[in-house]
C-alpha cells in the first residue's frame, strides 16, 4: 500500500499540493526521485523555487526537522539549490519571436 507524501518529515498539505500537481503523488515516488529532481519538477510545473522549501524537503528525506539544516551544510544546500533553480526556471527574458520582432522594429529592444 502506497503512503501519502505526507508521511514524510517537513511535508504539509500545501506541499503536498504542489507534489501532485507535479505528478507525485506517495511518498515512495517523492524517496525515489530524491530531493533534487522532485524539486525540479516542482519548479518545472509553476512553484515559485524557495531555498528554505528546497532544504526542508532536503531535511525531511533524512528524516530531519526542517531547521537542523547549520553551517557548511546550509551553505552547500545553498549552492544546490542555485543550481538547481537556474537549470530548472524557465529564462523569464526570452521572449517568443514574433514578439522580439514587434518590439525589435519599433525600436523598443536594441537589434543584435
Amino acid at each position: 500500500m502506497s503512503e501519502p507524501v505526507t508521511v514524510i518529515r517537513n511535508v504539509g498539505p500545501a506541499m503536498a499540493k504542489a507534489f501532485a500537481d507535479a505528478g507525485i503523488t506517495t511518498a515512495e515516488n517523492l524517496r525515489e526521485l530524491g530531493a533534487d529532481a522532485a524539486y525540479g519538477r516542482l519548479i518545472a510545473t509553476g512553484t515559485r523555487p524557495h531555498f528554505i522549501g528546497y532544504y526542508a524537503l532536503v531535511m525531511g528525506l533524512q528524516g530531519r526537522p526542517w531547521n537542523d539544516c547549520q553551517g557548511a551544510e546550509k551553505r552547500a544546500l545553498r549552492e544546490k539549490f542555485d543550481s538547481l533553480r537556474l537549470e530548472t526556471t524557465p529564462d523569464r527574458d526570452a521572449l517568443p519571436g514574433n514578439l522580439a520582432s514587434a518590439l525589435d522594429r519599433i525600436g523598443v529592444r536594441s537589434i543584435k
